[in-house]
């Protein structure tokens, strides 16, 4: 995670706050940064692939 997007994040906050309520909104953050790269990569699976891994793994 960079540091503008911590500094934007506390900035988007009240001055006084929770801070377990910061450190939530960066780990969601940090997640949907995560997921958004994988899917520039590639990184995905369609709901058919899912599908079947869900009803494979469940069927053993």
């Amino acid at each position: 995670m960079k540091k503008t997007t911590v500094i934007e994040t506390l900035d988007s906050f009240d001055e006084e706050f929770d801070t377990e309520k910061l450190i939530e909104r960066l780990l969601f953050v940090e997640k949907v940064e995560k997921g958004l790269q994988d899917v520039a990569e590639g990184k995905v699976l369609d709901y058919k692939e899912v599908k079947k891994k869900f009803i494979d793994k469940w069927n053993q």
